[in-house]
């Protein structure tokens, strides 16, 4: 190959393992807010009701006017990045969600604190792409896994630590403090960030904001997170709930034909031509679908099946949050050894046969015992999500990492919803199949193998990976 056709060398960053994990920790905590507000507002509900003198059902509307607000917005976080800079937007992010999150402990009112939630939102749809985006830049490849490591605690610590939180923050203060308690940590995340985050940029590609699309994907997401949200919970009719999913796929088959003629698509669906992009997306999707109805199942079958307090259920449930911590120090010699295909594949099947055993929990057990299965269970899915959250950017230039990172949170934002309402409709079905007043032990063990199957439905996409997948990233080098 000539000079001339020889393609470009992209170079790495050079970063100090000490600076890494550093960045990696600033950014890790700002996404730990996220993840523990989302979690910590449901326990927070029944209180705010009263306080507004509205009736608690009506409250949902502040969880869903926040999921579709961020839904909306995240598509077009990688072009901001971008055109702002991924340091800038991360920064501005923070001072969003964490001055909405001030809003909403000062709201007078229920629809007040509906706007500040819309804004807290837009902040959240900033924050996490771009937050990734800025640690993808950061680093470089080889020290990647490291990296991401601390990003996968958030997403499973967060939905743990959240309700007991929000459960002792209600009974001992006021629902108020569950905002506020934002605001110290968006401070000190707002001057870490200006102190220690380079101001990492790539050369601007001259493209202009994809407005139709955005507009498109915004309705698309819209309507899909509305309909995921109000199935099944009689919040509207039915047929309104049919008819905004009709939209939803309706809006993203037409954004769909548009992507293919756009130079500049808000999201950018060729990246799935990849092979380690599309297959952690389509992997991953399977198995976040599991992980996003855990949070909702665990903590009804120990209150509701089993009895015990929100505070009892917490303490159990928190175990899982320490086994994905745990993981952090073996995921890149794991991976390293073995790399990213045997890892997904073996420790997918244990991560799956760990949601299952979930479904053979019952009251006699101790709480030690569950919370020691939970643990381990957590460091098995935690790996998992380290290495699809990974293995994803492998192969992708970086110059397409900020349309590579919105397409990713945008589906996975989708999928961790979806997995609600699967779970939600799993334990309805089992409930009415069996003619029980309310859910029983054995609805949950149905709920949990069926979400247990869909994890483990990951792995044969997995398999459909080279042996060498991702060793510019992993340091393995398969044997041909």
């Amino acid at each position: 190959m000539d000079q001339q056709s020889a393609p470009p060398v992209e170079l790495e960053p050079v970063i100090s393992v000490e600076r890494m994990r550093l960045t990696a920790l600033i950014i890790a905590t700002a996404l730990f807010m996220q993840n523990v507000d989302s979690s910590v507002i449901a326990t927070s509900l029944p209180a705010m009701a009263r306080s507004f003198h509205v009736p608690a059902l009506h409250m949902s509307v502040t969880l869903t006017s926040y999921l579709i607000s961020l839904s909306v917005f995240i598509p077009a976080s990688g072009w901001v990045a971008d055109r702002f800079g991924s340091r800038q937007v991360f920064r501005a992010a923070i001072i969003i969600f964490t001055l909405a999150s001030a809003l909403c402990g000062l709201a007078p009112s229920l629809w007040f604190l509906v706007g500040a939630r819309i804004l807290q939102g837009l902040g959240g749809a900033m924050m996490v792409p771009v937050g990734r985006l800025v640690l993808l830049r950061s680093v470089s490849k080889i020290q990647l896994i490291s990296a991401m490591s601390w990003l996968t605690v958030p997403s499973l610590l967060g939905p743990v630590v959240g309700p007991p939180l929000g459960g002792f923050i209600v009974t001992y203060f006021s629902w108020h403090w569950v905002f506020d308690i934002n605001i110290p940590i968006g401070i000190i995340g707002v001057i870490t960030v200006t102190m220690f985050i380079p101001d990492l940029r790539e050369p601007d590609r001259g493209g202009r904001l994809d407005v139709s699309g955005l507009l498109l994907t915004g309705v698309a997401m819209a309507a899909l997170m509305a309909s995921f949200e109000t199935i099944g919970r009689g919040l509207v009719p039915l047929s309104w709930t049919l008819i905004a999913f009709a939209i939803g796929i309706a809006t993203s088959a037409i954004y769909t034909r548009h992507a293919r003629h756009h130079p500049h698509p808000v999201l950018d669906f060729s990246l799935l031509a990849i092979p380690t992009y599309g297959r952690s997306i389509l992997a991953g999707s399977l198995f976040r679908v599991a992980i996003g109805a855990l949070p909702f199942l665990l903590p009804m079958m120990l209150q509701i099946g089993f009895g015990k307090s929100p505070l009892q259920s917490g303490l159990v449930t928190f175990a899982s949050g320490i086994g994905a911590i745990g993981m952090k120090p073996v995921a890149q010699p794991l991976i390293r050894r073995f790399g990213f295909r045997r890892t997904m594949m073996i420790n997918g099947a244990l991560a799956s046969a760990f949601i299952m055993l979930c479904a053979l929990f019952n009251p006699g057990w101790t709480s030690l015992l569950m919370s020691g299965l939970l643990l381990l269970g957590g460091f098995f899915r935690s790996l998992q999500f380290t290495a699809f959250n990974t293995i994803a950017y492998s192969d992708i230039p970086r110059a397409r990492m900020s349309a590579a990172t919105s397409l990713y949170s945008t589906i996975q934002q989708l999928t961790l919803t979806l997995g609600i309402v699967i779970g939600a409709a799993a334990l309805e079905a089992s409930t009415a199949l069996h003619h029980h007043g309310n859910a029983a032990p054995s609805d949950f063990s149905f709920a949990f193998i069926l979400i247990g199957l869909i994890s483990a439905a990951a792995i044969p996409v997995c398999a459909t990976l080279s042996d060498n997948a991702g060793e510019s990233i992993s340091g393995h080098h398969a044997e041909s």
